[in-house]
This record gives C-alpha cells, sequence and structure tokens, in this order.
C-alpha cells in the first residue's frame, strides 16, 4: 500500500514491479544479480481520484507512455529492495507533483527607481564602450 496523501492510497496490486538487471559499468555481480527495478503503474485503470487521473495525463513526462502508463527505473542501488523503496517514492513524488496547485502569476510593474537604475547602467555601459574607439 502507497500512501499519496491522507485519503489517496494505491493498492499494491495496481503497481507491476519486475526486477531486471542494471545498466551500465559493474564488478562481479553485474551479470547475475537483477538488482535493478521496472516500476509499471496504469493511470487510466487505477483506483486513484478523477482529478488525480486528470492532472497525471495532463503531464508531459518522458517517464509516461501514450496508454497513461508511468514507467520508473531505478537502479541507484546495488540492493532490490533499496531500488523498489526508491521506484515507489519517485512514483509518489510524481503524483504529489502532479496535483499540487500552482500559485497563479500576478503581473506586476517594475518601481520607477529600478527603472532609472536599469537606465542609468546602460548610459554608463554604453559611455565605456564609446570610449573604446579610436583617438583621433
Amino acid at each position: 500500500m502507497l500512501k499519496i496523501s491522507n485519503a489517496v492510497e494505491i493498492a499494491d496490486w495496481e503497481i507491476q514491479i519486475t526486477q531486471i538487471r542494471a545498466q551500465g559499468a559493474g564488478g562481479q555481480n553485474v551479470n547475475k544479480v537483477a538488482s535493478a527495478v521496472h516500476l509499471r503503474f496504469d493511470v487510466p485503470h487505477s483506483t486513484l481520484p478523477p482529478f488525480y487521473k486528470e492532472r497525471l495525463m495532463a503531464l508531459s513526462d518522458q517517464r509516461m507512455t501514450k496508454d497513461g502508463v508511468i514507467i520508473i527505473k531505478a537502479q541507484s542501488f546495488r540492493t532490490y529492495e533499496q531500488n523498489r523503496e526508491d521506484a515507489l517514492e519517485r512514483l509518489k513524488a510524481l503524483i504529489q507533483e502532479a496535483v499540487k496547485q500552482q500559485k497563479a502569476r500576478r503581473a506586476t510593474r517594475p518601481t520607477k527607481a529600478s527603472q532609472r537604475r536599469r537606465v542609468d547602467s546602460k548610459t554608463r555601459r554604453g559611455q565605456t564602450k564609446a570610449l573604446r574607439g579610436k583617438v583621433i
């Protein structure tokens, strides 16, 4: 059971976890031990609330397929258990980030003093560049 918030949880049967061999250079265990984890979570067929599903499907994330399946590959650690926990935490973070309300942006105007400072710095810079010309 993966707890997303106080009211939302994902059951274990909804998350498909498979063991795979980790990529990259390795030591003696690299070709023998399948310690990396492939996590698959099907958003449209999950028991998440509709609001969560809509926000997740609207994500433009490379971990999401066109069908709405989230695929996370975890291979940072040497043990299967640590990689499994890492993948679950990353799934939880992805879902929480998707449903977080974005702060509305309010348009503001620069102050008179900041506008004056900007123009003054531009004129100073222009004078410096003008002095670089040929001496007659």
